[in-house]
């Protein structure tokens, strides 16, 4: 496949192809075996540990759906490869042992997460990682520092920004009002130069990313569809989905 095209290919499984009920678990092997099994591409959740590793888990602390408690950040990777999940005999991967799970069969979008603090440490790791990896791959993140390292210190991997419309989640509320509304309406684009846009399905229609898709030519996901309401939406406004809980 040339060019940019296998990034919007095929749909694109939240955190693998899970589903509890069945104990396949968020981003975890299992899940990312499913998704390869049926063809999807898949989307997955990266953490940096305290000694500098890429670690495939969503949430920043143990607890949610693993035993344990404690910061991802402030533990090594060896111990936290030891961590139990709550269901099942599943382990948190580092990216290294996501890439050789997956080995280029399917497209994999990687989210760096971030606490908007300047650590760049995790999209360092993501580089030095990915340039031995030879199949469809790109990077994402909503911190736009993140993606402007990534932009001049990878120019050649794929790099994206997430976003949505109004960052009134709970979470975000350590970012002052100008800077959601520069994360909101994409204003960093000079200097991140995103490759791809991926954006909250709740918010669309939104005018950033659709300038973005129609006068830039940016591809544009959109994220997180669970149903097919969500994705005739998606259909009318945007080129692939990020799917969960639910097969398109």
């Amino acid at each position: 496949m040339s060019g940019f095209d296998w990034l919007t290919a095929q749909p694109i499984a939240h955190r693998g192809l899970h589903d509890a009920s069945a104990g396949v678990i968020e981003n975890t092997a299992a899940g990312f075996t499913a998704a390869v099994a049926a063809g999807y591409g898949m989307e997955t959740d990266l953490q940096i540990s305290a000694d500098g590793e890429a670690m495939v888990y969503h949430d920043d602390a143990l607890g949610r759906l693993t035993e344990g408690s404690g910061f991802l950040a402030s533990l090594p990777a060896a111990e936290i490869k030891a961590v139990r999940f709550k269901t099942g005999s599943a382990r948190i991967l580092t990216l290294g042992e996501l890439c050789d799970l997956v080995a280029g069969r399917v497209t994999l979008l990687l989210e760096l997460k971030s606490h908007f603090d300047g650590d760049a440490r995790l999209a360092k790791r993501a580089i030095s990682v990915l340039a031995g990896y030879t199949g469809p791959v790109a990077v994402m993140s909503f911190d736009p520092d993140l993606i402007e390292v990534i932009r001049h210190a990878a120019p050649n991997l794929r790099r994206g920004i997430v976003s949505e419309r109004n960052y009134d989640h709970p979470e975000w509320n350590r970012l002052s009002p100008p800077r959601k509304r520069s994360l909101g309406w994409l204003l960093h684009a000079p200097r991140t130069r995103p490759q791809f846009i991926a954006y909250s399905v709740r918010d669309l229609p939104a005018m950033a990313p659709l300038v973005a898709r129609t006068v830039f030519r940016l591809p544009l996901l959109t994220w997180t569809v669970r149903d097919e309401n969500d994705r005739r939406l998606a259909a009318r406004w945007t080129d692939q989905i990020i799917f969960e809980g639910w097969r398109p």
